[in-house]
């Protein structure tokens, strides 16, 4: 497990690295940092595209994936503390890791394959020779056999001589895994379920058929056609959008909406007031006035338009849901925003400028 957390750490330092937006898998896998770090995306999905059940899906079956993989790791545990001889120990778990997809093939990052680990979590059928009484009977025979496992008999579900009863009941079991994949079934897939999703009646029949059916499957793959479609759904349908309002902005829509009222409404008594001043054939010292409420409308306008607000860019924060900001830790990010929050000032100085002459220096007229 530290191997793993160490690898995960090394990819988030790489993704520092890069001169580019993140793809939606890096996002999913954990290698990027705020504002388009996995929780952003997970607020996106549910406050703007309010589909959060398809985020959670693939969620819940990478979880499972997990799962799995920890339940196979229990069983290699379990295998070692059955077999005293160290070269008969080292001899059956190289081959249950390999069968795993598990070991020096998969160091560089992949470390257990899931087609793999779906094809050993379905191999044994009509064997038993990993119960403890098994294990026992295989010892006395100084020929090496082929491990057959049958992952529904497992050491860890019966208590065996020297194995703590404590530590088993933290690690998963083969009911853990069935559970875990009628959950996944029951919860999203199925019509009608708590959290819905759509995806084609083909899939749909695929996968139950594959948990209810004969085959009483729970290992990964089986969910695989339902994950990739709901994938390629969001990469299609939702993450340009968090791209857009993540990568090039730093605003979150209710605090878009409240700016563009509130720059409408300065913009509105701007005029109001300067029209006023001007038919009244004030001095242009009294019109600079006019200049607070433009400069108010202008920035609210052009941060609304943009979806930006460059002086928040400028200090490096972005922003997560209402009037909560937080930094912006993402290098790419940062410098596309302070790129953009330079051309935003621009523009909105050259119009307000722009607009607060007009209204100063026209000549007044009493009415």
């Amino acid at each position: 497990m530290a191997y793993v957390h160490e690898l995960e750490g090394h990819d988030a330092i790489e993704g520092l690295n890069r001169n580019r937006f993140p793809t939606l898998f890096e996002v999913l896998s954990r290698k990027t940092v705020a504002p388009l770090d996995l929780f952003s995306f997970y607020i996106y999905m549910r406050d703007q595209q309010r589909s959060v059940d398809y985020l959670d899906f693939w969620l819940d079956v990478s979880q499972h994936l997990q799962l799995c993989r920890l339940y196979v790791r229990r069983l290699h545990r379990s295998m070692i503390e059955e077999t005293p001889d160290p070269e008969r120990n080292s001899k059956r778990s190289s081959y249950m890791m390999d069968n795993a997809g598990e070991g020096p093939s998969n160091e560089k990052g992949d470390i257990m394959s899931d087609q793999r680990l779906s094809a050993f979590l379905r191999s044994g059928p009509g064997s038993r020779n990993h119960s403890p009484q098994n294990s026992q009977g295989s010892n006395q025979s100084h020929e090496l056999q082929r491990p057959s496992l049958n992952l529904l008999d497992t050491p860890g579900d019966s208590s065996s001589p020297g194995q703590n009863s404590s530590t088993d009941n933290t690690q998963p079991r083969r009911e853990d895994l069935r559970a875990s994949a009628e959950k996944i079934l029951y919860t999203y897939l199925l019509p009608g379920s708590e959290r819905e999703i759509i995806i084609p009646q083909s899939i749909l029949n695929e996968v139950q058929d594959a948990i209810e059916g004969p085959e009483q499957r729970a290992d990964p793959e089986l969910f695989d056609p339902a994950k990739d479609y709901v994938f390629q759904a969001m990469e299609r349908d939702a993450y340009p959008g968090f791209l857009q309002n993540k990568g090039l902005g730093n605003l979150v829509p209710q605090s878009m909406m409240l700016r563009l009222i509130v720059g409408l409404i300065s913009f509105f008594t701007a005029i109001w007031a300067s029209f006023i001043l001007i038919f009244l054939d004030k001095s242009r010292a009294t019109r600079c006035w006019v200049i607070l409420p433009f400069t108010i409308a202008m920035y609210l306008i052009f941060t609304h338009q943009y979806m930006l607000d460059p002086i928040i860019a400028l200090l490096g924060y972005s922003e997560y849901t209402f009037f909560d900001f937080n930094k912006i830790r993402e290098p790419f990010v940062r410098k596309t925003l302070n790129r953009r929050s330079v051309t935003v000032l621009v523009m909105f100085l050259l119009l307000t400028t722009a607009v607060c002459c007009l209204f100063i220096f026209v000549p007044g007229k009493r009415l």
